[in-house]
């Protein structure tokens, strides 16, 4: 038997070899809360610059400690093709790191693997329900949403039945488990979700209110909705982050046609989604947009007692019922310019200029849920949004 052994440099070439199967991800954090379930959000073409021929199903991210972290990759924004297979066709890469009080920084790496890595567990999720009249839905491990398309909106033939509800208003689903449940509930049905049986309930009223986000045109004295959705678009769908798009076609706001697209990104562990809101119109320079709270948002015969916060760049509900526990919803919109109300809802308003997206946060959360058990961690979790908004992370990529 003969010993080999190999020249330093030999060694040394192999280490960096090794080396070079890795790319370090540096994320930056300015604000001293602690900031829990953090989505970090990295170009792909920032991962393939770093580290070229990286392939999405064979890649693990680790953490400092060297745990490995749940990961996705969207089709956001994506190269169309990769001709040579070196994994430039994808759009970004997700992750999560629950940034603890103080910390200003933490690092990252994403690695090759020889193996598969197999899909992680979804925790957000959104889809077109046509078995439900063209609703769309979508949750996270927090807290379910739905709004209503266009056969909703359409009229009942004599003697069907159909029901009937014209409104771009935002209904909850509030639920107890963390585990997905649209599919089981439009499965279970109208009668039973209405219902707690074990994991939550539909106990949110929207009619013609906004119910929780929904938007308008707000001239000061009146506002101008638009109808339910007229399209849809899904652009990533967990297991991290789930990307949507609702279409609204235009309508009469005192003379002036406003159309609007509404783009939705729901993140895992989190009690607010991130709204962006494109106005499309001619004419005036700037319109003024209202995003609003239903007024009574309340279960029927649940003698609501409501709490509203109005407060610069927020607007709160924390809502408590008879018999079917407490929740809270709220507005975050950092561009707010005045607070105001109509007969149906609470409004936080903001300036807009046609095709410029209006960015807000809209949010949720429900006692019994575990999330937000009293008005004063309602109203702590939406100061850590406010703060959350204002204190962007910064990402950088090195090989």
């Amino acid at each position: 038997m003969r010993t080999y052994l190999l020249p330093i440099a030999a060694l040394l070439a192999g280490g960096a070899a090794q080396a070079a199967e890795l790319a370090k991800i540096t994320v930056s954090n300015d604000l001293d809360l602690a900031r829990p379930s953090e989505t970090i959000a990295i170009p792909w073409s920032e991962i393939n610059r770093a580290l070229p021929g990286a392939l999405i199903q064979k890649i693990a991210i680790k953490d400092s400690k060297g745990n490995v972290l749940p990961y996705q990759v969207s089709n956001v924004a994506p190269q169309a093709k990769d001709p040579k297979g070196i994994g430039v066709a994808y759009g970004e890469l997700y992750f999560q790191h629950s940034f603890a009080a103080g910390e200003q920084q933490a690092t990252f790496t994403v690695e090759k693997t020889e193996t598969v890595t197999q899909p992680f567990a979804a925790k957000t999720f959104a889809r077109y329900v046509p078995e439900r009249l063209d609703d769309f839905a979508w949750e996270n491990d927090h807290v379910g949403h739905r709004t209503y398309g266009p056969a909703l909106a359409a009229p009942d033939t004599a003697g069907v039945g159909k029901e009937v509800l014209v409104t771009s208003g935002l209904d909850i689903w509030f639920k107890r488990v963390d585990y997905p449940i649209v599919d089981r509930w439009y499965n279970k049905g109208h009668d039973h979700y209405h219902h707690d049986e074990g994991e939550g309930m539909d106990m949110y009223n929207v009619g013609k209110s906004r119910g929780a986000g929904g938007t308008g045109v707000w001239d000061g004295k009146q506002l101008y909705v638009g109808r339910n959705y007229a399209s849809w678009k899904v652009l990533a769908n967990g297991p991290i982050r789930t990307i949507f798009e609702l279409n609204y076609e235009g309508w009469d706001a005192a003379g002036t046609k406003v159309s609007e697209v509404k783009r939705f990104t729901v993140d895992a562990g989190q009690d607010f989604d991130t709204m962006d809101s494109t106005f499309t119109f001619s004419g005036p320079q700037q319109l003024k947009v209202a995003v609003g709270l239903n007024k009574k948002p309340s279960d029927k015969n649940q003698d609501e007692k409501i709490a509203v916060g109005r407060d610069g760049v927020a607007l709160t509900q924390w809502v408590t019922q008879a018999t079917k526990g407490a929740f809270g919803t709220a507005v975050v919109l950092p561009s707010a310019s005045a607070i105001a109300e109509d007969q149906f809802n609470e409004l936080i308003v903001a300036p807009v200029e046609s095709g410029k997206p209006l960015r807000y946060y809209i949010g949720a959360a429900w006692d019994r849920a575990g999330h937000a058990r009293s008005a004063a961690e309602w109203q702590e979790k939406v100061k850590l949004m406010a703060a959350r908004a204002s204190h962007p992370l910064k990402a950088t990529v090195a090989p």
